[in-house]
């Protein structure tokens, strides 16, 4: 028995004894053992009744539960869900209910409760979602501080065939860049695609785009193979919150004309529908108007970049304040001492390290921000 509750019985003996024998009075006891008057008087009530063993302490749970979910209820959820242990409580509660339509059932989150007590429940493994965005968005002022891309929803061509459209505007002009047919969100088909638009138009700012393949990715930073590509080119890879379309409301506006005008109906085979796409990109910068521009048409308002395509870009540098650490093949850098992993997709690239607290270091990749190395707990927190 724990020492604790030795002292406190203890205590209770001795304050029955001064009771009984020395006729001390319920206050001058309250006062000697500083405790309330009420409890004074439940010890000796449950000594009275019991004896010592009333001064024991009692458990506290009710000792009547008029709510209580029945145990032959909890055995018929036991054993719905063990007929499928991938089952739910909401999936056995609905399977209950067509079978017993007799019985009052407790609710889902008191089947959750009882199945994860009897250990019918397996603890998910934790899921790596993408990191969020937390910079600030460039202001569209002028062509070409942002762009947009976004693969618009997949169909099948009369052929059977599936298609990704790849779409690319300037979100200032709402000029489109590009609306490219490929098989699938693939970084090569992207980046090529992305090159024939360099070519053409020039460099942008920044490029905005949602959280999907392969715009982004789970690992530190949400860096993907493109996401680095576009950094070392000096563009700012922008991504909007998960579920929030609004925010890159232009280019899904431009979806919405795209669908009625260019896949209405869809074309026999990926060849045909480009076509489409091509037809429908030249009449929407040069003949449509937007009420946004005044009723203008997008090409009154693009301009070309005047950053040019760079085949192939210098690695990131860095300022006198910063060290310099190059990535791994392995996807780690060795810091203080210590190894740190980032990204198998930096392998080979420098990043920058800059002490912004005591043991507090501020992680980048060229301008792109990753997070901070925080050298007391020996972990990397990402952004």
């Amino acid at each position: 028995m724990p020492w604790k509750v030795v002292n406190q019985m203890n205590l209770k003996i001795q304050l029955v004894n001064d009771r009984n024998n020395r006729f001390f009075s319920v206050t001058a006891l309250s006062q000697k053992y500083g405790i309330s008057r009420p409890t004074v008087y439940k010890w000796l009530t449950r000594h009275e009744q019991l004896g010592i063993i009333g001064l024991q302490e009692q458990s506290r749970a009710p000792k009547d539960c008029p709510y209580r979910t029945p145990k032959a209820i909890l055995d018929l959820v036991v054993q719905e869900k063990l007929k499928n242990r991938k089952r739910g409580p909401r999936k056995i509660r609905a399977q209950l209910k067509r079978q017993h339509p007799e019985l009052t059932l407790p609710a889902i989150s008191t089947m959750s409760y009882w199945l994860k007590k009897e250990g019918l429940v397996e603890q998910r493994k934790k899921r790596l979602h993408v990191p969020l965005y937390t910079e600030p968005f460039s202001e569209c002022t002028a062509p070409n501080k942002v762009w947009s891309m976004d693969y618009k929803g997949q169909f099948y061509t009369k052929n059977n065939r599936v298609c990704y459209p790849l779409t690319l505007s300037d979100n200032f002009s709402r000029f489109l860049l590009k609306c490219k047919a490929l098989r699938g969100p693939r970084y090569m088909p992207t980046r090529e695609a992305l090159i024939s638009a360099f070519r053409e138009y020039g460099l942008p700012d920044a490029i905005r785009s949602d959280n999907g393949t392969p715009f982004a990715s789970k690992c530190i930073g949400g860096l993907s193979r493109l996401s680095i590509w576009l950094i070392l080119l000096g563009i700012v890879p922008e991504r909007i919150k998960k579920g929030c379309p609004q925010e890159n409301g232009r280019h899904e506006r431009m979806h919405r004309t795209l669908k009625s005008d260019a896949l209405s109906p869809v074309a026999k085979n990926i060849k045909e529908q480009q076509k489409q796409f091509d037809f429908f990109q030249h009449d929407y910068n040069n003949y449509r108007p937007h009420e946004a521009l005044n009723d203008q048409t997008p090409n009154d308002y693009y301009k070309r970049s005047d950053r040019p395509y760079i085949e192939r870009p210098h690695p990131p540098e860095y300022a006198y304040d910063y060290l310099v650490r190059h990535v791994r093949q392995s996807g780690e850098i060795k810091f203080n001492g210590r190894m740190f992993f980032l990204t198998e997709s930096l392998a080979g690239q420098p990043v920058g390290l800059k002490e912004v607290a005591d043991g507090f270091w501020q992680l980048q990749f060229s301008f792109y921000a990753l997070g901070s190395v925080d050298l007391r707990q020996n972990t990397i927190i990402r952004n």
